[in-house]
């Protein structure tokens, strides 16, 4: 009998656990190579296990809710039963009577971590009659209760250590989106019809970082122990949020890549990590972040670093606000923008400047073309 270990594969940086989410195979179950075998979440991603090789699960482990390290085995494949196990199933063709109780079981485990407790405050007397109990129930008072997923949980850690670490203080300053919106406006149809992929606000504000931090490179540097570490490139996580929580993937090198480069890499890591498809490499390293509250309607906030990175740009909805300008008062798309910055390596002077070269870069895009 020849037996192949389900291993849990790399998490990423960093990360040295995870919890084993589910299986999607009981033991018995045929197994065909590419099989999705289990689910595993970090505090980072959610990951599929897939299976290696074809035969028969012969026997699990680690079952789900429990504690996994990279490199663990958490379940054995019997290879020797290849033979039996049938050819991959057509859209059209049932479901094995094994599978079929796998699945139901993992529904029904689900089901049973998101069960919710409800307690009514008041409950209807017996000699009221039908109607009278009907709207009563209507005006109830009710409790929910939900089992907190890892995810959450390793999220709340992982933001509570950032604060308990880096000493956080926020900058603010506001641009004026008008040069932005234009150049959108007057190319976006040409950069669609080349590029395949539309002209977002986006790859505005990464460029914008990316030609700041030449200037200011303690921002896009963190600490580490006793010294500090500096780069030459940048590396930008862009926050996305999805239904399990936010997580951060990573777009690389963001100085050397173009428009349609940056947006073609953000429009990709976000549907990655929104369809559950972000691998650990995708979220490895990151030398600075940025988060775009504005899609949700935020005006104004203050971000909250990404260890151990020492900086993080918030960027908020646009507003049409009366200014002044050259005396006058005209009507503007204003942004808000908010510089979350780690003072223990980052002066004051250094966030405000940084800020303030983001903010010329986007009102005049082309002193950046030009060098200036």
């Amino acid at each position: 009998m020849a037996n192949v270990e389900i291993k849990v594969p790399s998490l990423g940086e960093s990360e040295t656990e995870a919890t084993l989410i589910s299986w999607l195979k009981a033991e018995g179950d045929p197994v065909a190579v590419d099989d999705v075998l289990a689910e595993i979440e970090s505090d980072k991603i959610t990951m599929e296990i897939t299976a290696l090789d074809a035969g028969v699960l012969k026997s699990l482990r680690k079952l789900a809710d429990d504690t996994v390290e990279p490199g663990e085995v958490i379940g054995l494949i019997d290879t020797s039963a290849k033979a039996a196990v049938s050819k991959p199933r057509t859209k059209t063709e049932k479901k094995p009577e094994t599978e079929k109780r796998a699945v139901d079981e993992s529904e029904a485990v689900e089901q049973k971590a998101e069960a919710v407790v409800e307690k009514p405050l008041k409950q209807p007397k017996p000699s009221k009659q039908p109607e009278a109990v009907e709207r009563e129930g209507l005006s109830e008072r009710v409790e929910k209760r939900v089992a907190m997923s890892g995810l959450r949980k390793r999220i709340g850690k992982r933001l509570k250590d950032a604060q308990n670490t880096a000493a956080m203080l926020t900058t603010f300053n506001e641009v004026n989106m008008q040069s932005v919106i234009d150049l959108r406006t007057k190319y976006k149809d040409q950069f669609k019809a080349k590029h395949g992929v539309n002209l977002g606000f986006m790859s505005f504000f990464v460029k914008a970082c990316a030609h700041a931090s030449s200037q200011f490179p303690a921002v896009n540097a963190y600490i580490d122990g006793s010294e500090i570490v500096y780069h030459n490139y940048m590396d930008v996580g862009v926050a996305v949020s999805t239904e399990k929580g936010l997580v951060v993937p990573v777009l690389r090198d963001v100085g050397q890549l173009n428009f349609s480069e940056i947006e073609k890499g953000i429009a990709t890591l976000a549907v990655k990590a929104r369809d559950g498809g972000l691998l650990p490499d995708d979220l490895k390293g990151g030398t600075f972040s940025i988060t775009n509250g504005g899609v949700f309607g935020s005006l104004l906030s203050t971000p909250i670093l990404n260890p151990p990175q020492s900086a993080i740009l918030g960027m908020h909805s646009i507003q049409r606000r009366p200014i002044a300008e050259n005396d006058q008062v005209v009507i503007r798309p204003m942004m808000y923008l908010a510089l979350t910055y780690d003072h223990r390596l980052i002066d004051g002077r250094e966030a405000v400047q940084f800020l303030v070269a983001i903010k010329a870069y986007l009102e005049q895009p082309g002193m950046a073309l030009l060098d200036l």
